[in-house]
């Protein structure tokens, strides 16, 4: 789920009463709130709805999720952010202008400017920098990343990459960096415009499941977030096929018997976003949930029905609403209704029929 931007002057106040807030829809058993909780409240990630309401939300823990929605690890560090005497914008300022560690920022200076060579160079003399993390606060991810993730260019800092990127990386992955720092990348990768845009998604999707990255959890947020050449990349590399992948792909999904709930969730989501009308029905059908909000990491603010309209799909969103899927629902994050998305980005067809629904 997108997390939210703190406005221009935040007010401490308010934030408190926005946790004040969510105390009470989840005692009104809300499930907006739930999926709030589910997303941000790390106790209740694995939570259903009627689990998340059978435990009392402490106002400690309000906090905590107010302060994660915000993309803060927690309430003190929140409330530094706010009361510094002068805030950061993190939203408009480069990552790499954040660092404040030279020997680090100089080794994202090396991978921005192509120098492989001096790279290597550096981390001979710097052995402990391919394990080391700088923290980011404030934003949607990248909160605590390591050097290699700097080569993915994800989140965006100059929108381009050195020709050699594909060398340089090499450096880095010959310093053996862990194999989380590597997973992570990889995802980075497969879900970035800018490798894509540059032609070199495939190249680096190759180099680094060679250097031993899981291509399984960068095929799933590829999926999700429609880098369907990334999810056949990553397949070729071993990513195991499931119902999101072969939804992403378009491909028929015969079997559904052994699929976790949460996957076919998902794939539901891929298949309302991508239109493909029978995905939706054999997903509706092995007990996907029209009303559910997607799970965490599946456009967790949003419906299946929101996809859909939102990416105009009208027989997608016909069938999601003749199978009970309420279009009155209102997503985590603008509190907007599939209606309200159609009209927002001009999917007329779709909007009409929505009206007509609500009408009837």
């Amino acid at each position: 789920m997108p997390v939210r931007r703190l406005p221009d002057s935040p007010n401490l106040d308010h934030l408190k009463a926005q946790a004040k807030d969510l105390r009470r829809d989840h005692s009104a058993r809300s499930a907006m709130a739930a999926q709030r909780l589910r997303e941000f409240l790390p106790r209740c990630r694995r939570l259903n709805d009627d689990a998340i309401f059978a435990t009392a939300l402490s106002q400690s823990e309000a906090l905590l999720a107010i302060a994660r929605e915000y993309g803060y690890p927690s309430w003190p560090r929140l409330k530094a952010h706010v009361e510094g005497p002068s805030p950061i914008d993190r939203w408009k300022t480069p990552q790499h202008e954040l660092i404040t560690d030279p020997t680090f920022r100089h080794a994202v200076d090396l991978i921005d400017a192509g120098d492989a060579a001096g790279l290597r160079e550096w981390l001979r003399m710097h052995s402990a920098l391919v394990h080391q993390h700088v923290t980011f606060e404030g934003g949607n991810y990248f909160h605590s990343a390591t050097l290699l993730n700097f080569i993915a260019e994800n989140p965006v800092r100059h929108g381009k990459l050195p020709s050699n990127i594909v060398e340089v990386t090499l450096a880095i992955l010959e310093a053996n960096p862990d194999a989380a720092s590597r997973d992570e990348t990889l995802m980075l990768v497969a879900t970035g415009s800018v490798p894509r845009e540059c032609g070199v998604q495939a190249q680096l999707i190759a180099l680094l499941c060679r250097h031993g990255a899981n291509p399984n959890g960068a095929a799933k947020a590829a999926a999700v977030l429609m880098e369907d050449a990334s999810v056949a990349e990553l397949v070729k590399h071993g990513a195991k096929m499931t119902p999101i992948l072969a939804t992403a792909l378009g491909l028929p999904l015969e079997d559904l018997t052994d699929a976790t709930a949460e996957d076919l969730q998902i794939a539901l989501s891929v298949a309302s976003q991508s239109g493909r009308v029978d995905a939706v029905l054999a997903l509706l059908k092995a007990g996907a949930n029209p009303n559910a909000y997607n799970p965490p990491g599946g456009h967790a603010h949003a419906t299946p029905l929101h996809q859909a309209a939102g990416f105009g799909h009208l027989a997608a969103a016909r069938a999601l609403v003749e199978a009970g899927a309420r279009p009155d629902m209102r997503d985590v994050l603008w509190n907007a209704t599939p209606l309200e998305w159609a009209r927002h980005e001009g999917r007329l067809e779709v909007a009409r029929y929505l009206e007509m629904v609500g009408q009837a």
